[in-house]
């Protein structure tokens, strides 16, 4: 039976929720025009399709090898819009962004709900975690299809968390999937990494039919998924491998700049050291950090370690940085500590969401190691690319806070305070303009001159 929330939490929610909000509708307003990673390129994509619907070759421009879903949202919102200037465009295509980054945040309270119906409070903190993620924010601020994919990943995860955790009739079923199939090939065709949700999707339905001696039903909404995949999202892939020879580009000449970015190599101590300078110097061109994959990655999720959107120096965004990464231990503890929980939990039962949210959450850090592996530059690790995780980091972060909240004991005080600190400070950082703004500088790292 769900518990109703209780008075203080609902005011908890409005405040939080509103604050999210606010500061989303503020950065989409007041981030520069051109700025975020490949905000300029991604324009000249959506420009181009504004004025013909048909695809470029992937090597014609940066942002032209990406799947094409958002810059054909990109495209269609300028198009309705009338074909205003550029700044009007690209500050409609940012609301619309920002409001797809708080679908997942429903999606993650609405599995929560479900699964711990009783428990308002851990809605509460799993809604809290991603509105107060930074990382979220300041994606939700960037002409960038990341948002995006991350939000189709989330539908198509929480609806196959569901079927396992509430199977219905064989018809319901049979939509489910196509649904969720539907969802995932949205992210395909948005990115990637979607292909990543897909495969999670399948190894969750392939599992949960051969636990219950159920396997020809679960191969059918697999076929079923995966049919919807390739039909909305592989249409793409199918088209370059026959025009260009190759499903996805890589290394294409036209990002031959990157080539030159330090490290320009990996070894396998690069994915065991986090140093201290992840704390102390979160800018990911820090001698001491540059090689750390983790370190870097961390100091990009909790922080903005590229520096697209705070400045690149001065000691309140390094004191900013520091306080962040610190409280930010806090939840990523429990997150681990939850994953550890979830795996015990799937490996014991057939009803729960878990086994869909580890596979999504293990095939996502596989993929990125061979990704950061496979492109050894440091622009190429961002906490952007584990958006998809945003909805696992929330349900399973959620669920260890919750049980460690509980009662009024002093452990309990500390907690709150510590997220209540952390929340304080993300919102002040990365609110764009009252206290940091990039004013009298571009944005980025000068990598060129480390070289030098």
């Amino acid at each position: 039976m769900s518990r109703a929330p209780s008075r203080g939490l609902v005011w908890a929610a409005v405040a939080l929720g509103g604050t999210g909000l606010a500061i989303r509708i503020n950065n989409a307003f007041r981030y520069p025009t051109n700025w975020g990673f490949d905000a300029k390129y991604n324009w000249e994509y959506i420009e181009r399709l504004m004025s013909s619907w048909a695809l470029p070759a992937p090597d014609a421009g940066w942002a032209t090898g990406h799947p094409p879903l958002f810059y054909y949202l990109g495209a269609a919102i300028g198009r309705a819009l009338g074909h205003p200037d550029t700044e009007s465009t690209t500050l409609a295509i940012r609301l619309v962004s920002a409001a797809a980054g708080l679908l997942t945040l429903a999606l993650a309270v609405m599995l929560v709900r479900r699964v711990d119906p009783t428990n308002p409070r851990r809605a509460l903190l799993a809604g809290g975690l991603l509105l107060f993620l930074p990382v979220h924010i300041y994606m939700s601020a960037m002409l960038s299809e990341e948002i995006l994919a991350s939000s189709f990943t989330s539908a198509a995860v929480t609806g196959v968390a569901l079927a396992l955790t509430r199977p219905g009739n064989a018809q319901q079923e049979r939509v489910r999937a196509l649904s969720i199939g539907l969802a995932a090939g949205l992210a395909v065709l948005t990115k990637l990494s979607g292909v990543l949700v897909a495969l999670a999707v399948a190894g969750a339905y392939a599992l949960d039919g051969w636990r219950r001696r159920e396997l020809a039903p679960a191969l059918g909404r697999i076929a079923l998924v995966l049919g919807a995949v390739a039909l909305v999202g592989g249409w793409y892939y199918a088209r370059n491998r026959i025009e260009y020879g190759y499903f996805y580009p890589q290394n294409l000449s036209t990002h031959e700049v990157m080539f030159t970015m330090p490290p320009g190599e990996r070894n396998i101590g690069d994915y065991l050291r986090v140093p201290l300078a992840t704390w102390t110097d979160p800018q990911l061109l820090a001698p001491g950090l540059i090689r750390s994959v983790w370190g870097s990655t961390y100091a990009t999720v909790w922080f903005d370690g590229h520096r697209f959107f705070l400045p690149k120096s001065g000691n309140p965004v390094r004191a900013a940085g520091m306080a962040i990464l610190l409280l930010a231990l806090l939840p990523t503890a429990a997150f681990a500590i939850g994953l550890g929980r979830g795996v015990r939990r799937a490996l014991s039962s057939t009803h729960t969401p878990d086994t869909p949210l580890l596979l999504l959450v293990g095939l996502t850090l596989a993929g990125y190691v061979l990704f950061t592996w496979r492109n050894p530059w440091f622009a190429a690790v961002k906490g952007s690319y584990l958006l998809g995780l945003a909805l696992p980091f929330s349900f399973y972060a959620s669920e260890v806070l919750a049980d460690w909240t509980r009662g009024r004991d002093v452990r309990s005080r500390l907690v709150w305070v510590a997220l209540g600190l952390l929340a304080l400070v993300v919102a002040a950082t990365f609110t764009y303009g009252p206290i940091f703004a990039k004013w009298g500088e571009y944005p980025g790292l000068e990598w060129r001159q480390l070289g030098s």
